[in-house]
């Protein structure tokens, strides 16, 4: 059972019918102690970081959170999600992230050329494996809608990468960690395989399942 966790700033039907669709279960919650107890938990998100920092800390969310990712269950963190586990968030003024990652939310400054918010479908090359990985070839297109984006402290987190009139990260993985600057429920194919390898996958970072052990 997949915990999906709820602050009211998420698109959480859409990415709790996402792992429906690959054959998992998941329901969505905002009690601190379902959080703590999840096996696998997955943080949405769409808005604001210094309000979601705020409605998390509201429902005494902080503290689950973070001692889950600790605990090196399997986590998936989703677009808002991503940048949240980060120090610093640096939309609309300066705010304290869940700290979880090293590093900065911060926001494109590119040619006029190029609009702001991003938004849309991009190819992301892989600069590392990572377990949820395993079956996506290489290049795939995500979809995005983002006008910030992180900046990990230390590159080697860095999974997949995007050009955006210069790269970003797209994906972060740190052991059972595992977050996406693009959001998979909405990404179609690409999107549903990396949400049903999150699904299959178990405490020691493996991929279980039937097809993967015949």
């Amino acid at each position: 059972m997949i915990t999906i966790v709820d602050y009211q700033m998420g698109n959480l039907r859409s990415v709790q019918k996402g792992i429906e669709r690959v054959g998992g279960q998941a329901k969505i919650s905002s009690d601190p102690q379902e959080i703590a107890s999840a096996e696998k938990l997955i943080l949405p998100g769409v808005g604001a970081f210094g309000d979601a920092m705020a409605e998390i800390h509201r429902r005494n969310l902080a503290a689950p959170i973070i001692d889950f990712v600790h605990s090196n269950r399997p986590f998936l963190g989703i677009c808002l999600g991503l940048q949240l586990l980060f120090e610093r968030g640096f939309e609309n003024g300066e705010h304290e992230g869940l700290g979880v990652l090293e590093g900065d939310v911060v926001r494109f400054n590119l040619p006029p050329s190029f609009k702001v918010p991003h938004m849309g479908w991009n190819p992301v090359p892989k600069r590392a494996d990572a377990p949820i990985l395993a079956d996506t070839p290489e290049n795939s297109h995500f979809y995005f809608v983002h006008s910030y984006y992180v900046r990990p402290a230390d590159p080697s987190i860095i999974a997949l990468e995007c050009d955006y009139g210069g790269k970003f990260c797209a994906m972060v993985r740190h052991n059972n960690l595992f977050a996406t600057q693009f959001h998979p429920e909405k990404s179609q194919t690409n999107g549903l395989q990396i949400l049903k390898a999150f699904e299959e996958i178990n405490p020691c970072g493996e991929i279980v399942s039937s097809e993967h052990s015949a």
